[in-house]
């Protein structure tokens, strides 16, 4: 009888963390954190959330999950996604039977098992998060299993380090952190009419005033914009060196996309895919003329999918330049051809510092140095499920949510 391979897949948990989110909040402009503040978003058109983008996604809809899986060998891998419990009820109650009793190593398999079992009530968005959340643990767990890091179950990296831009709202600071550029959120929506247009422009410009010509900066509209003011938004601050605007329109809306990009300065870019999901909604946005693809690795489909939609754009002539996503991404990056870029999102309160992306539910994770992050060759993604991180099970959370 042959012995029961180190990886094969005996259990799937999620949890969140044990703490109550807060009450829903009441909408005000005021903000403890940079990214509750005003920002451009698609709620922006009802006044009750425009002044307050976390009032406008509300504190329970986008919860952050960990995903665990286990081998035989007792190995574990974790790693994160968002929907909060209702992501969390689709792994313990849909994707888990599917995925125990297998291989971790077995990426093409399961994620096609999850996939198509979920097709009658999934395809994009919350099924997807969960199938991301799976996905990205088993890689973690391949890696752990036989002694690894995942960007060597990749191939090997071509880079030892990946070049990082920074989001945050005070591009001077994140250029002297070192990074490769900065991305601004969008303040200001179309139904704040042309006083809000006018004010865009002032604040790129107040950005360009403070930093070096060749020091690139860039918008985030976070599919808040129409056809008409995305292009009227990127002819003004073409000038300004904005080198891209990012997710100006509805992620349905491929046509407006091709509208778009054939109006807009030839030397800006037009990108998105931070809300796309699987290789068949990428290639659309290549056939929409794209120039760059944004997917996010805890949403698009996971690693394996990833490596499909990379596939995708090699074919379009099409960059990758992952949304966030932390230490999977930059595995990722690392062993691409064309990986010159990637995402680090400054999430302390102030925009001023450097803080871990998979803290504090995490340790191991490496932090950009003069804008460079260099993957370690820890196995799995090199992150351990910190000590002191206060989580209890979702199921319970579902039982008896806070």
């Amino acid at each position: 009888m042959s012995a029961t391979p180190p990886d094969r897949i005996v259990a799937v948990r999620t949890f969140v963390e044990d703490a109550p989110p807060p009450p829903d909040p009441a909408p005000k402009p005021e903000a403890t954190h940079w990214l509750q503040g005003k920002v451009a978003n698609p709620m922006t058109k009802y006044a009750e959330f425009r002044d307050n983008r976390q009032s406008a996604i509300g504190p329970r809809a986008n919860r952050g999950i960990v995903v665990e899986v286990e081998s035989a060998s007792g190995h574990v891998g974790h790693a994160t996604t968002s929907g909060g419990l209702a992501t969390a009820a689709i792994i313990q109650q849909h994707l888990e039977y599917l995925v125990v009793g297998e291989r971790a190593s077995a990426h093409g398999r399961l994620w096609d098992r999850m996939f198509s079992s979920t097709l009658l009530y999934g395809r994009k968005g919350i099924v997807l998060h969960a199938i991301s959340g799976v996905d990205l643990a088993l890689w973690d767990l391949h890696g752990k299993a036989v002694g690894e890091p995942v960007h060597a179950l990749l191939g090997g990296k071509i880079r030892d380090a990946v070049r990082v831009y920074a989001t945050g709202p005070e591009p001077a600071t994140a250029r002297d952190l070192g990074f490769a550029g900065s991305k601004l959120p969008l303040t200001y929506a179309p139904c704040e009419g042309e006083d809000g247009l006018r004010r865009n422009v002032e604040i790129a410009a107040a950005a360009r005033d403070k930093l070096p010509a060749d020091f690139p900066i860039m918008y985030d509209c976070w599919m808040s914009l129409d056809v008409d003011y995305a292009a009227r938004l990127a002819a003004a601050v073409a000038d300004l060196g904005v080198a891209w605007i990012e997710e100006p329109l509805p992620p349905d809306d491929y046509a407006g996309l091709r509208r778009l990009r054939d109006r807009m300065p030839a030397s800006m870019m037009l990108t998105t895919g931070e809300h796309e999901y699987t290789a068949a909604g990428f290639r659309l946005l290549c056939e929409a003329g794209v120039d760059v693809l944004q997917p996010d690795p805890a949403w698009c489909g996971g690693l394996t999918e990833l490596l499909r939609i990379s596939a995708i754009a090699q074919v379009f002539g099409v960059k990758v330049i992952p949304h966030v996503g932390g230490m999977p991404a930059y595995h990722f990056v690392a062993t691409r051809p064309d990986g010159d870029l990637a995402e680090f999102p400054v999430l302390s309160a102030d925009g001023g510092s450097v803080t871990g992306q998979h803290a504090p539910l995490f340790t191991g994770e490496v932090l950009p140095v003069d804008g460079w992050i260099t993957p370690n060759d820890e196995p799995g993604f090199g992150l351990t499920l910190s000590p002191e991180a206060k989580l209890r099970p979702a199921l319970a959370a579902l039982a008896a949510p806070a």
